[in-house]
Protein backbone atom coordinates (compact mmCIF):
# COMPACT_ATOMS: atom_id res chain seq x y z
CA UNK A 1 0.00 0.00 0.00
CA UNK A 2 1.14 3.72 -0.72
CA UNK A 3 2.36 5.88 1.83
CA UNK A 4 -0.33 7.76 3.00
CA UNK A 5 0.28 11.57 4.46
CA UNK A 6 -1.23 15.05 5.66
CA UNK A 7 1.43 17.80 5.08
CA UNK A 8 3.07 18.86 8.15
CA UNK A 9 0.96 22.84 8.22
CA UNK A 10 -1.47 20.59 9.83
CA UNK A 11 0.68 21.58 12.79
CA UNK A 12 1.59 24.55 11.40
CA UNK A 13 2.27 26.18 15.32
CA UNK A 14 4.58 23.24 16.11
CA UNK A 15 8.13 23.08 15.43
CA UNK A 16 9.35 20.52 12.91
CA UNK A 17 10.58 18.17 15.86
CA UNK A 18 7.01 18.45 17.71
CA UNK A 19 4.59 17.72 14.62
CA UNK A 20 7.06 14.51 14.02
CA UNK A 21 5.69 13.56 16.79
CA UNK A 22 1.67 14.18 16.36
CA UNK A 23 1.53 12.31 13.11
CA UNK A 24 3.52 9.51 14.35
CA UNK A 25 1.05 9.47 17.25
CA UNK A 26 -1.87 9.35 15.16
CA UNK A 27 0.08 6.35 12.88
CA UNK A 28 1.23 8.57 10.04
CA UNK A 29 4.83 7.43 9.76
CA UNK A 30 5.60 10.37 6.77
CA UNK A 31 4.28 14.22 5.87
CA UNK A 32 4.74 16.66 3.37
CA UNK A 33 7.11 19.21 4.77
CA UNK A 34 5.49 22.54 4.30
CA UNK A 35 6.83 25.86 2.97
CA UNK A 36 6.34 26.58 6.93
CA UNK A 37 8.38 24.25 7.91
CA UNK A 38 11.15 24.92 5.93
CA UNK A 39 11.03 28.66 6.73
CA UNK A 40 11.73 27.49 10.22
CA UNK A 41 14.56 25.32 9.78
CA UNK A 42 16.10 28.02 7.07
CA UNK A 43 15.86 30.43 10.08
CA UNK A 44 18.10 27.80 12.06
CA UNK A 45 21.16 28.33 9.96
CA UNK A 46 22.97 26.07 7.01
CA UNK A 47 20.17 24.27 5.24
CA UNK A 48 22.14 21.14 4.62
CA UNK A 49 22.88 20.96 8.23
CA UNK A 50 19.40 21.66 9.38
CA UNK A 51 18.12 18.89 6.92
CA UNK A 52 20.28 16.58 7.94
CA UNK A 53 19.77 17.12 11.71
CA UNK A 54 16.22 17.08 11.39
CA UNK A 55 16.44 13.87 8.90
CA UNK A 56 18.17 11.78 11.58
CA UNK A 57 15.76 12.97 13.67
CA UNK A 58 12.98 11.58 12.22
CA UNK A 59 14.42 8.53 10.96
CA UNK A 60 15.63 7.16 14.44
CA UNK A 61 11.50 7.39 15.57
CA UNK A 62 10.84 5.73 11.66
CA UNK A 63 8.95 8.70 10.19
CA UNK A 64 10.94 10.57 6.97
CA UNK A 65 9.47 13.40 4.82
CA UNK A 66 9.01 11.99 0.73
CA UNK A 67 7.50 14.93 -0.56
CA UNK A 68 7.68 18.82 0.13
CA UNK A 69 6.31 22.15 -0.47
CA UNK A 70 9.11 24.39 -1.56
CA UNK A 71 8.52 28.19 -1.53
CA UNK A 72 5.26 29.28 -2.14
CA UNK A 73 5.93 32.29 -2.91
CA UNK A 74 8.57 31.86 -5.39
CA UNK A 75 8.50 34.02 -8.30
CA UNK A 76 9.79 31.87 -11.30
CA UNK A 77 10.23 35.08 -13.04
CA UNK A 78 12.12 36.78 -10.81
CA UNK A 79 15.87 37.87 -11.18
CA UNK A 80 17.02 35.98 -8.18
CA UNK A 81 14.64 32.89 -8.26
CA UNK A 82 16.89 29.86 -9.32
CA UNK A 83 19.12 31.53 -5.95
CA UNK A 84 16.53 31.56 -3.94
CA UNK A 85 14.89 28.45 -4.43
CA UNK A 86 18.27 26.60 -4.55
CA UNK A 87 19.14 26.71 -1.00
CA UNK A 88 15.49 25.35 -0.65
CA UNK A 89 16.47 21.83 -2.80
CA UNK A 90 19.55 22.08 -0.88
CA UNK A 91 17.67 21.45 2.43
CA UNK A 92 14.93 19.13 0.65
CA UNK A 93 17.76 16.93 -0.53
CA UNK A 94 19.26 16.98 2.84
CA UNK A 95 15.78 16.39 4.47
CA UNK A 96 15.86 12.91 1.99
CA UNK A 97 12.90 14.52 0.20
CA UNK A 98 12.13 13.03 -3.57
CA UNK A 99 9.43 15.25 -4.57
CA UNK A 100 9.71 19.04 -3.72
CA UNK A 101 6.57 20.53 -4.89
CA UNK A 102 6.54 23.66 -6.88
CA UNK A 103 4.64 26.73 -8.03
CA UNK A 104 5.32 27.78 -11.25
CA UNK A 105 4.23 31.48 -11.29
CA UNK A 106 5.28 34.68 -10.91
CA UNK A 107 5.61 37.00 -14.21
CA UNK A 108 1.87 38.21 -14.17
CA UNK A 109 3.05 41.69 -16.04
CA UNK A 110 4.62 39.85 -18.69
CA UNK A 111 3.47 38.68 -22.07
CA UNK A 112 2.83 35.24 -22.47
CA UNK A 113 5.80 34.67 -24.53
CA UNK A 114 8.16 36.01 -22.22
CA UNK A 115 6.55 34.58 -18.79
CA UNK A 116 6.72 31.31 -20.72
CA UNK A 117 10.80 31.62 -21.33
CA UNK A 118 11.41 32.96 -18.55
CA UNK A 119 10.03 30.27 -16.36
CA UNK A 120 11.39 27.97 -18.38
CA UNK A 121 14.46 29.28 -17.81
CA UNK A 122 14.33 28.86 -14.22
CA UNK A 123 13.01 25.66 -14.17
CA UNK A 124 15.84 24.16 -16.64
CA UNK A 125 18.84 25.63 -13.96
CA UNK A 126 16.38 23.97 -11.15
CA UNK A 127 16.63 20.84 -12.82
CA UNK A 128 20.54 21.20 -13.65
CA UNK A 129 21.25 21.72 -9.98
CA UNK A 130 20.08 18.93 -9.00
CA UNK A 131 20.56 16.33 -12.11
CA UNK A 132 21.84 13.11 -11.10
CA UNK A 133 19.56 12.94 -7.86
CA UNK A 134 16.82 11.42 -7.28
CA UNK A 135 14.58 14.40 -6.25
CA UNK A 136 11.91 15.49 -8.36
CA UNK A 137 10.35 19.43 -8.95
CA UNK A 138 7.12 18.61 -9.32
CA UNK A 139 5.27 21.22 -10.94
CA UNK A 140 1.48 22.04 -9.41
CA UNK A 141 -1.15 22.86 -11.71
CA UNK A 142 -2.90 26.33 -10.25
CA UNK A 143 -5.90 28.62 -10.92
CA UNK A 144 -5.91 31.81 -12.89
CA UNK A 145 -5.32 32.44 -16.87
CA UNK A 146 -1.58 33.41 -16.30
CA UNK A 147 -0.92 30.23 -14.40
CA UNK A 148 -0.54 26.40 -15.58
CA UNK A 149 -4.37 25.05 -14.71
CA UNK A 150 -4.02 21.58 -16.91
CA UNK A 151 -1.86 18.65 -17.26
CA UNK A 152 -0.97 19.68 -20.69
CA UNK A 153 0.34 22.96 -19.64
CA UNK A 154 2.78 20.89 -17.03
CA UNK A 155 3.87 19.35 -19.73
CA UNK A 156 4.30 21.72 -22.04
CA UNK A 157 6.68 23.63 -19.38
CA UNK A 158 8.86 20.46 -18.87
CA UNK A 159 9.13 19.97 -22.36
CA UNK A 160 10.58 23.26 -22.59
CA UNK A 161 12.61 22.57 -19.84
CA UNK A 162 14.69 19.10 -20.63
CA UNK A 163 12.07 16.29 -20.35
CA UNK A 164 11.61 14.10 -17.53
CA UNK A 165 15.18 13.97 -15.84
CA UNK A 166 13.99 15.41 -12.45
CA UNK A 167 11.19 17.47 -12.88
CA UNK A 168 7.38 15.99 -12.83
CA UNK A 169 3.88 17.24 -12.07
CA UNK A 170 1.83 17.27 -8.77
CA UNK A 171 -1.74 17.13 -9.07
CA UNK A 172 -3.95 19.39 -6.34
CA UNK A 173 -7.15 17.78 -6.86
CA UNK A 174 -8.75 20.84 -5.14
CA UNK A 175 -7.54 23.48 -8.12
CA UNK A 176 -8.73 21.27 -10.92
CA UNK A 177 -11.97 20.87 -9.44
CA UNK A 178 -12.86 24.42 -9.54
CA UNK A 179 -11.48 25.44 -13.04
CA UNK A 180 -14.17 27.13 -14.51
CA UNK A 181 -12.64 28.49 -17.79
CA UNK A 182 -10.61 25.98 -18.95
CA UNK A 183 -12.04 22.63 -17.01
CA UNK A 184 -10.38 19.28 -16.67
CA UNK A 185 -11.64 15.71 -15.25
CA UNK A 186 -9.06 14.38 -13.00
CA UNK A 187 -9.16 11.11 -14.71
CA UNK A 188 -8.26 12.87 -17.70
CA UNK A 189 -5.39 15.34 -15.80
CA UNK A 190 -4.01 11.82 -14.06
CA UNK A 191 -3.80 9.89 -17.56
CA UNK A 192 -2.39 12.96 -19.45
CA UNK A 193 0.04 13.68 -16.14
CA UNK A 194 0.64 9.71 -16.70
CA UNK A 195 4.13 9.06 -15.49
CA UNK A 196 5.40 12.31 -14.50
CA UNK A 197 3.11 12.94 -11.85
CA UNK A 198 4.83 12.66 -9.14
CA UNK A 199 2.97 14.56 -5.83
CA UNK A 200 -0.30 14.90 -4.82
CA UNK A 201 -2.51 17.48 -2.76
CA UNK A 202 -5.82 15.58 -2.16
CA UNK A 203 -8.38 17.76 -1.00
CA UNK A 204 -11.65 18.56 -1.57
CA UNK A 205 -14.26 21.58 -2.10
CA UNK A 206 -17.90 22.27 -3.19
CA UNK A 207 -16.76 24.28 -6.47
CA UNK A 208 -17.81 27.57 -5.02
CA UNK A 209 -13.75 28.17 -3.63
CA UNK A 210 -10.65 26.10 -3.19
CA UNK A 211 -12.06 24.61 0.70
CA UNK A 212 -8.88 22.34 1.08
CA UNK A 213 -11.58 20.01 2.93
CA UNK A 214 -10.80 16.05 3.67
CA UNK A 215 -12.05 13.83 1.05
CA UNK A 216 -16.08 12.57 1.24
CA UNK A 217 -17.03 15.62 3.64
CA UNK A 218 -18.93 18.72 1.74
CA UNK A 219 -17.00 18.68 -1.42
CA UNK A 220 -18.00 17.20 -4.25
CA UNK A 221 -15.05 15.59 -5.98
CA UNK A 222 -15.71 11.95 -7.70
CA UNK A 223 -12.52 9.84 -5.65
CA UNK A 224 -13.21 6.87 -7.18
CA UNK A 225 -12.59 8.31 -10.14
CA UNK A 226 -9.43 9.45 -8.89
CA UNK A 227 -8.35 6.76 -6.97
CA UNK A 228 -8.84 3.80 -10.28
CA UNK A 229 -7.32 7.10 -12.14
CA UNK A 230 -4.05 6.92 -10.17
CA UNK A 231 -3.99 2.86 -10.04
CA UNK A 232 -4.11 3.20 -13.98
CA UNK A 233 -1.02 5.35 -14.40
CA UNK A 234 0.81 3.63 -11.88
CA UNK A 235 1.27 6.08 -9.36
CA UNK A 236 3.61 4.58 -6.24
CA UNK A 237 4.28 7.65 -4.60
CA UNK A 238 2.87 10.17 -0.88
CA UNK A 239 -0.63 9.61 -0.67
CA UNK A 240 -0.69 12.97 0.73
CA UNK A 241 -3.41 15.50 2.23
CA UNK A 242 -3.67 19.03 2.00
CA UNK A 243 -6.68 20.17 3.84
CA UNK A 244 -6.15 23.81 6.03
CA UNK A 245 -9.79 23.71 5.56
CA UNK A 246 -10.10 20.52 8.56
CA UNK A 247 -7.55 23.19 11.15
CA UNK A 248 -10.66 25.76 12.51
CA UNK A 249 -10.61 23.86 15.26
CA UNK A 250 -8.53 23.11 19.06
CA UNK A 251 -5.87 20.90 19.35
CA UNK A 252 -8.19 17.83 20.60
CA UNK A 253 -10.17 17.65 17.68
CA UNK A 254 -7.06 18.25 15.30
CA UNK A 255 -5.81 15.16 16.45
CA UNK A 256 -9.05 13.23 16.25
CA UNK A 257 -9.69 14.63 12.44
CA UNK A 258 -6.37 13.19 12.04
CA UNK A 259 -6.72 9.35 12.97
CA UNK A 260 -10.10 9.69 10.93
CA UNK A 261 -7.44 10.84 8.22
CA UNK A 262 -5.45 8.04 8.70
CA UNK A 263 -8.15 5.48 8.28
CA UNK A 264 -9.73 7.55 5.32
CA UNK A 265 -6.57 7.22 3.84
CA UNK A 266 -5.98 3.29 4.14
CA UNK A 267 -9.78 2.99 2.99
CA UNK A 268 -9.42 4.70 -0.10
CA UNK A 269 -6.25 3.33 -0.84
CA UNK A 270 -7.17 -0.28 -0.51
CA UNK A 271 -10.55 0.39 -2.58
CA UNK A 272 -8.25 0.03 -5.59
CA UNK A 273 -5.56 -1.84 -4.62
CA UNK A 274 -2.61 0.74 -4.23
Amino acid sequence: MLNASVWSSYFVEMSPEDMVKEFLDAGFTATEFSDEHGLMLLSRGNPEKEGLKLKKYAEDLGFSFPQGHLLLRADLCADDAAETLKLWLDLFMALGIKSGVLHAAGGDDLSPEARFARRVGTLSELAAYVKGSDFTICLENLRGATRPERAEDLNALIDAAGGDANLGICLDTGHLHIQRERPQTQADFIRIAGRRLKALHIADNDTTSDMHLMPYGRGTIDWPEVMTSLRGVGYDRLFNLEIPGERRCPLPVLRAKLRYCRALCDLMLGSVGL
